[in-house]
């Protein structure tokens, strides 16, 4: 398992909890703690806080599995059975090298978050299984990453989407979504569940709490899975999108919504100045795409 984007080690850590329990044989526990987990990142003092938090929990004793290294320009041939990231958001560094110049096969784009699932997507092995955090753009931009998303559906099964509220990261008013998929058959169907509409939490007053995310986790993990989404029951958080009726949108939108949103007139300041804050990541990201696109057009 990897997190080629770890931070401080915390998906790396959450999963050796989840993990530890499974098996009490001292080979596998072993082999748990030395050979399963891998995280990279692009800053050394962060580096340096990941490898000392996996070790504190006896991860990596003898060698620590985190690297320094700039995931985006990796052009190393292994291959992982799981992947799970949260990959930063906004622009790369100023300085960083240019992605597109080294990974050619990539579709050209300046979208950090885009580039991260190309790569997510191209060290999953055949049956991996992959968990990734990316915002809304990532499912309704056009252009390139819509041709990104195409590649995505065809040979990739995205089963999963989890619709995620504002106030959870530290990145005011983005809105994000954790991607489920695997690798080796073309995607059938999507399903959806949308923790987002008519649901507020902050990082410090009403933090997202494990408990919250209660029914998804039953849901997902159904054998037989059934909407609870219907004409009778609108406001249903989980609803199937067959891949016929997707295709159908030549964009491939995949920013479903089907709950209605309920007006609001007791917001608070905080929550006026967040949508504010989203207005102006909105239009930074506009005109930062529109560069892109007069690039070459105009010479000073």
């Amino acid at each position: 398992m990897i997190d080629p984007a770890c931070g401080t080690g915390g998906f790396l850590l959450s999963s050796y909890e989840h993990m530890k329990g499974q098996s009490h044989e001292i080979a596998k526990q072993k082999f748990l703690k030395n050979n399963t987990f891998f995280g990279a990142d692009n800053t050394s003092l962060v580096v340096t806080m990941a490898s000392m938090n996996l070790y504190l929990h006896d991860i990596g004793v003898d060698n620590s599995p985190i690297v320094c290294q700039d995931s985006l320009i990796d052009k190393s041939d292994r291959m992982f059975d799981v992947i799970l990231a949260n990959p930063p958001f906004g622009t790369r560094p100023q300085g960083s090298v240019d992605v597109s110049s080294n990974r050619p096969e990539f579709e050209k784009t300046s979208d950090n978050q885009v580039n991260f699932l190309q790569h997510i997507m191209s060290i999953v092995k055949t049956g991996g299984r992959v968990g990734i955090v990316l915002p809304d753009n990532v499912l309704t931009d056009t252009g390139a990453t819509a041709r990104v998303r195409r590649k995505l559906l065809d040979e990739y099964n995205l089963h999963t989407i989890l619709k995620l509220p504002t106030g959870i990261f530290y990145a005011q008013g983005v809105k994000t979504n954790v991607l489920f998929f695997e690798k080796g058959t073309p995607t059938k169907e999507i399903w959806t569940y949308d923790y987002r509409t008519g649901i507020k939490h902050t990082l410090v007053q009403n933090p997202l709490k494990r408990s919250n995310l209660d029914e998804f986790v039953k849901l997902y993990n159904e054998s037989t899975r059934k909407e609870t989404y219907s004409k009778d029951n609108p406001n249903g958080r989980w609803r199937k999108y067959p891949i016929d009726e997707i295709n159908k949108d030549e964009s491939l939108n995949l920013s479903f919504k089907w709950i209605a949103e309920e007006d609001d007139d007791d917001k608070t300041i905080g929550e006026y100045l967040t949508e504010m804050e989203t207005i102006s990541a909105d239009l930074a990201s506009s005109v930062a795409k529109l560069k892109d696109l007069l690039e070459g057009v105009y010479d000073d």
